[in-house]
Formats: C-alpha cells, sequence, structure tokens
C-alpha cells in the first residue's frame, strides 16, 4: 500500500504518514487505530513485537 493510499484510507494527511514512517512523528493511539483500521489489522497486532 502506498503511502497516499494509507492516508486517504485512514483519514489522515500525507505528510503525517511520511513522518511515522521515517521516524520523525509519534502517532497518537487515535492515529494507530485509524491507521489499524485502513490496514485492516487489529490495533494490538499494529502494537505487538
Amino acid at each position: 500500500m502506498t503511502q497516499e493510499k494509507l492516508a486517504f484510507e485512514a483519514e489522515l494527511d500525507l505528510t503525517y504518514i511520511g513522518g511515522i514512517e521515517r521516524g520523525r512523528r509519534n502517532p497518537s493511539l487515535l492515529a494507530m487505530a485509524k491507521i489499524a483500521r485502513a490496514l485492516s489489522v487489529p490495533l494490538a497486532k499494529l502494537l505487538s513485537d
């Protein structure tokens, strides 16, 4: 999935997604929940090792 598609599906800004991927931003719990939903994975799986 591209950053652009993830940003659209998660209803987040593209630059925010890019910042998370580069490690320059720390996503909030709400943002992580939106990303998990967009990726169709449980939030717990996104947060686990």
